[in-house]
């Protein structure tokens, strides 16, 4: 049982840890499509961190435990911004003690406080997590399809 769980931005040596085992995360969200390089991970959450997006970490006794990358996204058809959860994880060894739910609800408020009236996110279609967006109150709103070829 997780008990003296805390929830925060990072310090900089925490960031970095965030930034070397997104590679792991990003795997296990694509359930294993897509293993980006160190470099790839820079690349695509550089430009989220320079426009205000943030993390925030789990610790319990300032051990890594996970992670949510949180900002804005805007909407392609109606231009309208809403929060946006980039990426959720959590280090296998502390799945099952109910820290990717705390991370999204302080996430979530996190956003609404900072003046979203919607929170959006993207999940592959068998990631175990839907069930959790399901039960915090997340509709399916778009999906996309693949045909390979």
């Amino acid at each position: 049982m997780i008990e003296l769980m805390e929830i925060r931005k990072p310090n900089d040596s925490e960031l970095k840890k965030v930034l070397e085992l997104s590679p792991q995360a990003v795997f296990d969200g694509t359930l294993g499509e897509v293993k980006p390089t160190n470099e790839k991970i820079e690349q695509l959450v550089k430009p989220l961190l320079e426009k205000g997006s943030y993390y925030l970490i789990a610790t319990e006794y300032d051990n890594l435990m996970g992670w949510i990358l949180i900002g804005a996204s805007k909407d392609q058809f109606t231009d309208k911004t809403n929060g946006f959860i980039y990426e959720l994880f959590v280090l296998e060894e502390y799945r099952g003690n109910g820290i990717s739910k705390r991370l999204m609800r302080t996430a979530i408020d996190h956003l609404r406080q900072h003046g979203y009236h919607e929170v959006r996110l993207s999940a592959f279609a068998e990631n175990q997590a839907i069930k959790l967006y399901k039960e915090l109150g997340f509709n399916i709103r778009t999906v996309t399809m693949s045909l390979s070829l």
